[in-house]
């Protein structure tokens, strides 16, 4: 008997029967599928060392071993004890600036105390008793600290710890000093809107006027409170006033300022500001409001005289983004821009003329690493393999000697040391969770792995997770897409299975991709044990495949996207083991969007749908993010209503569950009670779940396992 007995375990075993069972709680509330990594890197000055934030303690590393070699405080130890949120150095690393008691306002946007820690002397002062403070900053030399609290720039001289305030007329939803209003923060993905002047003499600062931003009205149940808070916050829709920049240089020695003269249109953004090499001469990047031409300015910090030294533009919109690099010898700087089709890597004269182009090809620079001008070489990741990869190379500054330096097929993420003699390599793949490995750039040697996620592996093995398979369908047109399955692992090709599709579909975006987990990775999972096959497709209009696939959304999102499900949908429909009569659809915010659009105006494709925090109609959005895709309403009136869900409400065919959080700042719940109120007067039935306060992540407390549970439940009575 009890040789049957071990023999029928060992057969369980070995068939994979003895397969762990994936609960909600195992994803929201337990860490059972946590990945460990290496985190809040910091590079020392010398490259021999880095820091790391590890349990309250500011550790400092041997590059070489990766091992500890010194702790530089102890969070516990201090007098008072500090709970160590964030920390940063001193340029000479003899002072380290310690953040506590984090408050979260939106997205990136927060408030703290500030502490002051000496390393030599091993004394911690508050940086401040007046107040909390946001982004404090070390002025280069380290005898200032910048900050901004109540809409106003200060800061503090450290050897007396006098605190001067540099402006006097910020007030919430009126004027901003130093930090971003709503829509800059969170399209424009900053909050710290000052900067040092490389002398430490000067502050560069945004002015935000907002006064006649219309308002937003979000009432805050708090907990079922006697009476609801109203709280008023400024939010530019599209085609609505936004604020007004103006951009200043404060002279600390004579307390006068500069204002920019960004000319008489107001109508404007500024989304990139930063000092060159040379402490004389302030870069400014101003957009026009549609987004398709930016220029690089330069201001002079004497005079205030402003020179355009590169202008580009573009039939459709310009991205932002941080890779501007001004070159130490105050001669040339690096751009990178999808001027050519694809996203590449430029030199130009610090006067705006073009010496090269540094990488070239049918292929994505994805991020600009860094030039390490002592050997002219630029390092950069890139999709030039694969668009559903990520690689890191190596080039010389005149775009010659191409070195690729990540070898495993997957997604690869690099951060490299000041100097750029190490650099931590963040690996995974659709079957290897995160590695994390530090190199020696020289010789592109490993010195040693620094995380393996051994036990997440386990875990994993442990549970049977899916793998991911990878396949393609081809749009309308004949072009190829994306897209990936997870299927049962006990999977009969002779039987049918429910499909559920997630996307997100965004411009620009990516879900299908070589690498480990993805987004709501678990709850697809648990899908998958009961049953169902999970398919992720990237549609026209994301991105890493150049400028043309990208843009072809241009005025009028969800257009294209929609025909691609649909192609989607009909692909899944042709294979034998799918279940044709039993396909489902869902996503979040854009994905949302999108979902809600293809359970309207889908044809009856999807048997149901669910749309989490979605976009219903576009003139509800912000105009950062909306006019830079649709234009404003204005000029394409068509390219938002002709593929809002609201307006194709009396066409919802199957089962549809639509989610918000009632206290959501980015995509209002305002979208769902417009789209809620169209299906009722289209005397459509649906399903439909709020969250009283709960904000675009709809995050805090049960919240999550609330969520996950009841649209598990749904997709299983549903589907």
């Amino acid at each position: 008997m009890k040789k049957f007995i071990l023999l029928a375990a060992l057969l369980i075993s070995i068939t994979g029967f003895a397969q762990k069972t994936i609960t909600v709680e195992d994803f929201t509330t337990k860490p059972t599928f946590a990945a460990k990594s290496v985190s809040g890197i910091n590079w020392m000055k010398d490259g021999k060392f880095y820091s790391s934030l590890q349990n309250n303690k500011v550790v400092k590393y041997n590059v070489t071993t990766g091992e500890i070699v010194e702790t530089l405080v102890d969070g516990n130890a201090l007098s008072p004890a500090i709970q160590i949120d964030d920390y940063s150095f001193s340029a000479d690393e003899k002072q380290l600036l310690l953040s506590t008691d984090f408050e979260q306002i939106y997205r990136w946007s927060f408030r703290a105390d500030y502490f002051i820690y000496d390393l030599t002397g091993k004394t911690v002062k508050k940086l401040s008793s007046n107040g909390k403070q946001s982004y404090a900053t070390f002025s280069p030399d380290g005898s200032k600290v910048a900050f901004v609290r109540s809409n106003n720039l200060f800061y503090v001289s450290l050897a007396d710890m006098k605190e001067t305030q540099v402006t006097n007329d910020g007030k919430f939803n009126e004027i901003i000093n130093g930090s971003t209003d709503w829509v800059y923060e969170e399209e424009f993905g900053f909050t710290t809107a000052f900067f040092w002047s490389p002398d430490n003499n000067k502050l560069a600062y945004y002015r935000f006027d907002e006064s006649k931003v219309k308002e937003y009205n979000m009432q805050k149940w708090n907990q079922g409170a006697k009476y609801p808070q109203d709280y008023k916050f400024k939010y530019p829709k599209a085609g609505e006033v936004n604020s007004e920049i103006d951009i200043y240089l404060y002279d600390l020695a004579s307390q006068q300022k500069i204002k920019a003269d960004l000319g008489t249109n107001k109508d404007i953004y500024i989304p990139r500001l930063m000092w060159t090499k040379d402490a004389n001469t302030l870069s400014i990047r101003r957009m026009n409001r549609l987004q398709n031409t930016l220029e690089i300015l330069h201001m002079n910090a004497l005079t205030g005289t402003l020179t355009t030294v590169f202008t580009e533009t573009s039939k459709t919109y310009i991205d932002i983004n941080d890779d501007l690099t001004y070159l130490d010898d105050k001669k040339q700087f690096i751009y990178v821009s999808e001027m050519s089709g694809y996203n590449h890597i430029y030199l130009y004269t610090v006067e705006g003329k073009l010496v090269r182009q540094i990488t070239n090809g049918n292929w994505e620079v994805t991020r600009f690493l860094g030039l390490d001008e002592k050997t002219k070489t630029v390092y950069y990741q890139s999709a030039e393999v694969s668009p559903l990869e990520r690689q890191v190379y190596s080039i010389s500054i005149d775009g010659k000697k191409k070195v690729k330096l990540t070898p495993e097929s997957g997604a690869n993420t690099v951060n490299m040391s000041n100097d750029f003699q190490f650099y931590i390599n963040y690996y995974n793949s659709a079957t290897q969770p995160t590695t994390v490995s530090l190199f020696a750039t020289k010789g592109n040697k490993l010195i040693k792995v620094l995380e393996k996620n051994e036990a997440l592996q386990k875990t994993v093995a442990e549970y049977g997770i899916a793998s991911k398979e990878f396949f393609t369908f081809n749009t309308v047109d004949g072009q190829a897409l994306n897209g990936l399955f997870m299927k049962p692992k006990d999977f009969d090709a002779t039987k049918k299975y429910p499909v559920l599709i997630y996307q997100y579909s965004g411009p620009g975006s990516q879900n299908v991709s070589n690498s480990w987990g993805g987004g709501h990775f678990y709850f697809h999972q648990m899908l998958v044990q009961k049953g169902y096959i999970v398919a992720i497709v990237d549609t026209r209009g994301t991105g890493f495949r150049g400028e043309a696939f990208k843009k072809l959304t241009y005025k009028q999102l969800g257009k294209y996207e929609l025909e691609d499900h649909v192609a989607a949908a009909k692909y899944l429909s042709t294979l034998s083991y799918v279940d044709a009569s039993r396909l489902g659809i869902w996503g979040w915010s854009y994905g949302g969007y999108m979902s809600s659009l293809a359970m309207t105006n889908g044809g009856g494709v999807f048997k149901m749908g669910i749309a989490v925090a979605p976009v219903t109609n576009w003139r509800y959005y912000d105009t950062v993010y909306t006019e830079r895709y649709l234009q404003t309403p204005e000029e394409n009136a068509s390219g938002y209503d002709d593929n809002s869900p609201s307006t194709h409400a009396a066409k919802l065919q199957g089962n549809f569950l639509l989610i918000h959080g009632t206290g959501d700042d980015n995509v209002h719940f305002q979208n769902s009670v417009v789209l809620q109120e169209a299906l009722i007067n289209a005397g459509k039935q649906f399903d439909s779940f709020y969250y009283p306060d709960k904000h675009h992540g709809i995050q805090g407390g049960k919240t999550r396992y609330h969520l996950y549970t009841q649209m598990l439940n749904y997709v299983v009575e549903n589907l």
